[in-house]
Formats: structure tokens, C-alpha cells, sequence
């Protein structure tokens, strides 16, 4: 099918085109504001933005989606297909869903289930509305996930793969006192199941190194990308990218995330905090890390539909243009895996766009195309 998108206000890489118009063809963009179009489907975005989907590589909300209360499970595909749904609804057309292995201490986060949502979401694909991809995460402590990761791998059911510490006492939860809240307030767990997840952790910790460059070799033999999670120092970045990492999931520091950039890294920033203008755990704020010019990408963490809102309370808050805010969720995600393919609305890349209707102060999403493809409309006022 071929579309001809008109009356659109297009956001490129480097700049705004107003009253522009985009020709997809066979999946693809084939002209920006073509000369002549023949037999092509128009339609007219009534002077709307229209931006690439956005590329999310961090995405927990699946979780929810499966288990949306303690021991309350969905079906996977039931699960799977709303995640899917939601996306769309919220301009993102790749989504890598993060799921931890982490034993069986966290709810979802436990070796086979996990392994279980990982090859379901590799058999849905191709199936739903957006491309739904899987970020494993790896916790350190865990000998017992090794194995699990290691078949996933081999079957090329993962896409990114990232290391997790949440050893007490560092990284996120340098506080001991705040890590027992986190898991008795979030999971239910009492203190006794509290303290024993905590001393399992610090006697697995020894031999995690071991572990970690067995995996992060494996990931690179099948050309899948490697990130760390919650860097706290820059000693610790130095230590991972020497085993080959080449990204840093919400450094928690200004000093850690500048560390990352100066030595070739990308990071990775959570959309929910630029939207609630502080982190959940009391970490540095994801505007702060902007402003300084170390922050890569944007994701959307826990709430897909934050990463729209971010991307133009940056621009309305005067912290980047329009083109820079939306590239964090773009092309910097997209080169950052070494997704060539898109990222952009460019001639020659995949046509997955979002046009943008806005609600009262926020954006909201109007239309998204997957490859060419119109998944999604919601006609905000009747029209």
C-alpha cells in the first residue's frame, strides 16, 4: 500500500519542515515533499507534528501487564497483546520489554517464568501491531540464571541483555534501610524474607564476576548488544566496558553518567523522571543529565506513555529543540543497538511515524504507522 502524508509538520533529524508532505511506499519513506504522487492514499494531518515511532529499550510495564497484582497471572499472549496495543497507543513502535531474571525472590522476576514471557514474546512478534523485541536482565547474584540465559541466547530470542547489581549496599541501594523498604513495600515481603534475600545476594557475589563475562561473551558471539544497569561510580563504568558494554542504564550520578559519555558509551535515562522532575529511588534527576549533554536516550521505563510527554515538555521547558528532544527517543536509541533501519524520517528508512495530537497540555498520539502500516487512530474531539 502506498500513503501519501500531507499538511504534516514534519520533525527531521536536524529541524522542523512545516507544511510537508511524506510518500511511503512498500513499507518504507521514498520522498519528502514529492514533486508528483500517483496512486497513493492521501492523507492530510491537519498541520500536526508527525515524528519517527520511538525505539524504547527499556520497557518493565509488561510486567504489570502479566501480573497486575501479587500472584495474579494473566495468560501470557493475553498479556502480551495488551502490552502491544499500549504501545502503539503511545507512539512506540520497537519496544525491547525488560524482564529479570533474579531467581525466584521478586514476583515475575524468577528464572522460568521469565524464560517463559521471553519465548512468548519471541513467538508474538510479527503477529501484533509494533515490534516487540526482549531486554533480559541479569541479575549478578543469581548463579541459577546463568544456564536459563545462555539457551535464550542460542535460540536468538534476545535482542539486549543487561547486568543488574542490586548487591545491598551500592548502586541504586546504597542504603540498606531503603532496600528493605523497597522490597517489603513493593513485593509484600516481610522482614525475615527481606533479610534472607539480602544475605543470599551478598554471599552470591563472589563468584558474579565470573559469571558475568561467561554471559557477556555469549552476548557478543551472538551480536546482541550488552548494557549495565545503575552505575554508581565511574571505576564501576571503567570496570564494564572492559568486559565489551558498551551502554549505561540510569547512571546514578552527574560524575558516572559523564564518565560513560567521555568514554564512548551511550546512556539511558527513565522518561517517567523528566515527567515527574525527580527519580523514585533518589537518584539525579533526568533533566539534570540532559542539561549537562550526558544523556543518550530516553525510555520509558515503567509508564510507556511518559516518553511522548517528555520529549515536548524538554522543548516546552526550553532544555533542547524539538528535532534534539525527539532524537533521544529515535535515532539515538536506534544507533545505539545498531538499528540502521530507522530511527528517523528520512528517505530509505522503515516507515514507522507517529502523528501527535495534543489534550488539554500533554501530547497525545493520533496515528502511528508500524513499516508502512496504520495501526493505530484516536480522533481526539470527534475529528
Amino acid at each position: 500500500m502506498q500513503y501519501h502524508i500531507t499538511n504534516a509538520r514534519l520533525v527531521l533529524a536536524d529541524q522542523v519542515m512545516d507544511q510537508a508532505s511524506l510518500l511511503i511506499e512498500d513499507g518504507q519513506i521514498t520522498a519528502i515533499n514529492p514533486s508528483a504522487v500517483k496512486a497513493a492514499q492521501s492523507i492530510d494531518l491537519g498541520n500536526r507534528y508527525l515524528l519517527p515511532g520511538m525505539i524504547d529499550l527499556h520497557a518493565d510495564a509488561l510486567e504489570k501487564d502479566i501480573e497486575p497484582r501479587p500472584n495474579v497471572h494473566f495468560p501470557l499472549e493475553f498479556a502480551i497483546a495488551q502490552a502491544d496495543k499500549r504501545n502503539a497507543a503511545a507512539g512506540i513502535t520497537t519496544v525491547f520489554h525488560s524482564l529479570s531474571f533474579a531467581n525466584a525472590e521478586l514476583g515475575l522476576r524468577n528464572n522460568a517464568m521469565a524464560a517463559d514471557i521471553v519465548r512468548a514474546i519471541h513467538a508474538f512478534n510479527g503477529k501484533g501491531l509494533v515490534d516487540n523485541r526482549v531486554h533480559t536482565r541479569y541479575e549478578i547474584t543469581d548463579p541459577t540464571a546463568l544456564p536459563v540465559l545462555l539457551e535464550l541466547l542460542d535460540e536468538d530470542s534476545v535482542h539486549l541483555l543487561s547486568i543488574m547489581d542490586h548487591t545491598p549496599g551500592q548502586g541504586q541501594f546504597k542504603d540498606m534501610r531503603a532496600y528493605q523498604d523497597y522490597l517489603q513495600k513493593s513485593y509484600q515481603k516481610t522482614a525475615a524474607e527481606t533479610q534472607a534475600i539480602i544475605d543470599d545476594k551478598l554471599a552470591q557475589a563472589e563468584a558474579a564476576q565470573i559469571r558475568v563475562k561467561q554471559l557477556i561473551a555469549h552476548a557478543h558471539a551472538k551480536n546482541v548488544h550488552v548494557a549495565s544497569h545503575d552505575d554508581d561510580c565511574p571505576d564501576k563504568v571503567a570496570e564494564i566496558k572492559a568486559l565489551g558494554v558498551h551502554i549505561s542504564e540510569f547512571p546514578i550520578n552527574l560524575e558516572t553518567a559523564r564518565y560513560a559519555i567521555e568514554h564512548g558509551m551511550r546512556t539511558i535515562m527513565g522518561a517517567p523522571n523528566i515527567l515527574r522532575g525527580k527519580s523514585q529511588s533518589g537518584s539525579m534527576k533526568a533533566q539534570d543529565a540532559i542539561e549537562h549533554g550526558v544523556a543518550s536516550c530516553l525510555c520509558s521505563d515503567y509508564a510507556p506513555a511518559s516518553l511522548l510527554a517528555a520529549v515536548f515538555l524538554l522543548e516546552q521547558r526550553g532544555v533542547l529543540s524539538l528535532p534534539e528532544a525527539v532524537q533521544l527517543v529515535s535515532l539515538n536509541p536506534a544507533q545505539a543497538l545498531g538499528l540502521a533501519d530507522r530511527g528517523e524520517i528520512a528517505v530509505g528508512k522503515r516507515a514507522d511515524l507517529v502523528c501527535v495530537d495534543f489534550v488539554e497540555a500533554y501530547p497525545q498520539t493520533r496515528q502511528t504507522w508500524v513499516n508502512g502500516q496504520p495501526v493505530y487512530q484516536a480522533l481526539y474531539g470527534g475529528a
